[in-house]
């Protein structure tokens, strides 16, 4: 059980971490991004990259969710409903400067996301043997 809060909570901190981390990249290589964000008046190609970077973060965090736990673990799932429930409000604050299907395709993705991050994971081979020296 210790195991999987502490998954829980290095997930929630990868997500966060890759996440700024590319939206810092989106400021700096996106023209118009950066000032585009504080009003949020991100341009179509803008909210696709947006909707991107929040797909990745899930997919990182539900990898190092499972990585933690064991096979088999609904943990990601766990991670990504409360994932789920922390972006709802935010959401519904926001709900007139995006349209519909932005918020829909963010938050109806979000946990499928992180639990495919950790099956990803989870259909690794756990060890590839080298070939034999002959």
């Amino acid at each position: 059980m210790k195991r999987s809060i502490l998954a829980v909570i290095v997930g929630l901190v990868v997500w966060v971490l890759v996440v700024s981390l590319l939206n810092r990249g989106l400021r700096l290589g996106l023209t118009g991004y950066a000032a585009a964000e504080p009003a949020m008046t991100f341009t179509l190609g803008m909210k696709l990259a947006r909707l991107i970077i929040g797909a990745l973060s899930s997919i990182a965090a539900g990898a190092v969710t499972a990585m933690m736990t064991r096979p088999k673990t609904s943990v990601p799932w766990v991670l990504g409903g409360i994932l789920l429930l922390a972006f709802i409000p935010g959401h519904l604050r926001i709900w007139d400067k995006f349209p519909v299907w932005y918020h829909l395709t963010f938050l109806v993705t979000l946990a499928p996301l992180v639990a495919l991050g950790g099956w990803l994971t989870r259909s690794r081979p756990a060890h590839v043997s080298a070939p034999e020296a002959r």
